[in-house]
């Protein structure tokens, strides 16, 4: 998970309330008042003096008081306080691993149905939308390239690979070529690199260029330097998000407003934001928690996004995880994202 700075408790009874308000908030969704504190803590306090902790908690910017409540809610800086420090994860049971890993198993022999079934089952296991990517596959191979001349000094690059997809890429060059010089290069590439896998195609062409340079004309050194470019960017292609359960976000009443919910899922059906957004936990060692603002995107400032990477052959290929609100049970739902990633991984690996 992601670890910020550790802040400093007036005294261990200030972080014990922080706690319980927090878990108290996530179960109910109201704002909590000194007095169910004062009941829930198990402390021998008095309400007075919980109300002045929770002043102390609040010029912290761990805890605010909505105008319209004397209690208190968590901020974001408190659940991430509460995440790193104070959260008590609670495992699976022995019954919903059983369960995770017999629906993993009905697709075990498909990997592409198996990934895409992880983001239902996610859904399932923690009421929030689930969300995985589903990454292109590892052996990417040229079969063909041609090159069509365009207007301003571009290039329509067609790609085939493997066996039967075509990408396009339009490549922008210092001055304009010929038909006849562009099927120069075309013919040179298929001959020489048909049946490259293109992450290793890029240091090749590279490294003949260079012996090669001095028997070629500079036309067809430079579009065969520049098309290198076209053929690195298609072995990285984005990968596709599968989301599921976004419905059950209307069952939280911060994100149930008209509003709120148009924009969450003009941005699901997007899906370019969620991408990045789990790209960014592709390295990540482990769980990885993005708490309101953190995701950097303002549509998200409501919710948390829990995300976990899984890998194949010690390659790292996909991430998987949940978008909810701040308040969700990150105690039961971080556990089961992370065992579901190494499950996934687990069936992949069959």
């Amino acid at each position: 998970m992601s670890a910020e700075a550790v802040h400093k408790f007036p005294n261990d009874r200030a972080q014990h309330l922080l706690r319980v308000l927090v878990q108290r908030y996530i179960s109910e969704g109201q704002p909590v008042g000194s007095r169910t504190l004062s009941k829930d803590s198990g402390l021998d306090l008095s309400p007075a003096t919980i109300r002045n902790v929770m002043t102390d908690l609040e010029n912290m910017g761990l805890v605010s008081a909505p105008h319209t409540s004397a209690g208190r809610v968590p901020t974001p800086k408190g659940y991430r306080l509460f995440v790193d420090t104070l959260v008590r994860y609670r495992q699976p049971t022995s019954v919903d691993v059983r369960k995770l890993r017999r629906q993993l198993s009905v697709n075990c022999d498909d990997a592409e149905a198996l990934i895409g079934s992880v983001s239902s089952m996610l859904s399932d296991f923690t009421s929030l939308a689930g969300v995985i990517t589903v990454p292109r596959g590892q052996h990417i191979t040229l079969r063909q390239i041609e090159f069509l001349p365009l207007s301003d000094n571009r290039i329509l690059a067609i790609l085939v690979i493997n066996d039967h997809e075509v990408q396009n890429r339009v490549l922008h060059t210092e001055r304009t070529y010929t038909a006849a010089e562009l099927q120069q290069a075309a013919n040179f590439i298929n001959e020489h690199y048909t049946g490259v896998e293109l992450l290793q195609l890029r240091d090749r062409i590279l490294q003949d260029l260079d012996s090669t340079r001095d028997s070629m004309n500079q036309a067809m050194y430079d579009i065969i330097a520049i098309a290198q470019s076209a053929m690195e960017g298609a072995a990285k292609p984005d990968g596709e998000v599968v989301l599921a359960g976004e419905a059950k976000l209307m069952n939280f009443a911060e994100l149930s407003d008209i509003d709120t919910l148009r924009r969450l899922f003009e941005t699901f059906s997007r899906k370019r934001l969620i991408l990045d957004l789990l790209d960014r936990s592709i390295h990540a060692d482990g769980v990885r928690v993005f708490i309101g603002g953190e995701s950097g995107y303002g549509i998200l400032d409501e919710c948390s996004v829990v995300t976990a990477p899984y890998h194949l052959d010690e390659d790292t290929v996909g991430v998987l995880g949940v978008i909810g609100p701040t308040r969700m049970a990150y105690d039961r739902v971080v556990p089961i994202v992370d065992i579901t990633a190494r499950l996934l991984e687990s069936a992949l690996r069959q």
